[in-house]
């Protein structure tokens, strides 16, 4: 599975100015809102669902660096957005670091197969210390998006 498959590139932000979990997840969600990747009545409940995962165990892997998600019933497609912070946010990482590359993915409930193809590229590509260098440098979300691209050509892991 390809980051082009399931990013919604329009949604990508490179300096999302939310400093705490909850703030960020809410912003990143409305973007894919925004974008008309997730129905407005349902923003809430994603928020609402995202949170109550992480409730769980946190998402920040380390390294600065999280992967907020859930499944919901409300999207028929898997769906992710990207977010980069400048300052960081604090996510409750593993490792105690601020969080400064995000990845929040969605997926529908009947799909969980796909759900983990997409956290296990996700997680792959952000093994590698280059990628998330250039990730965390990027400027404009075109930027990200043409590493995502790079990503998935192979240019970064091997």
């Amino acid at each position: 599975m390809k980051f082009v498959d399931f990013v919604s590139h329009e949604a990508i932000r490179t300096d999302i100015g939310s400093e705490d979990k909850e703030s960020v997840i809410r912003t990143m969600v409305s973007t894919l809102q925004e974008v008309g990747k997730v129905a407005e009545d349902q923003l809430e409940s994603i928020v609402e669902a995202i949170l109550k995962r992480e409730e769980l165990g946190s998402t920040g892997i380390g390294r600065g660096v999280a992967v907020p998600h859930t499944k919901h019933p409300s999207v028929n497609e898997l769906i992710s957005t990207v977010a980069v912070s400048k300052k960081g946010v604090d996510f409750d990482s593993l490792d105690g670091e601020k969080v400064h590359l995000l990845f929040l993915l969605i997926s529908p409930p009947d799909r969980p197969g796909d759900h983990l193809r997409a956290l296990e590229n996700i997680s792959r590509q952000l093994r590698d210390d280059t990628f998330c260098s250039f990730l965390k440098q990027s400027k404009e979300p075109q930027d990200v998006w043409q590493l995502l691209e790079e990503a998935d050509n192979n240019q970064f892991v091997s």
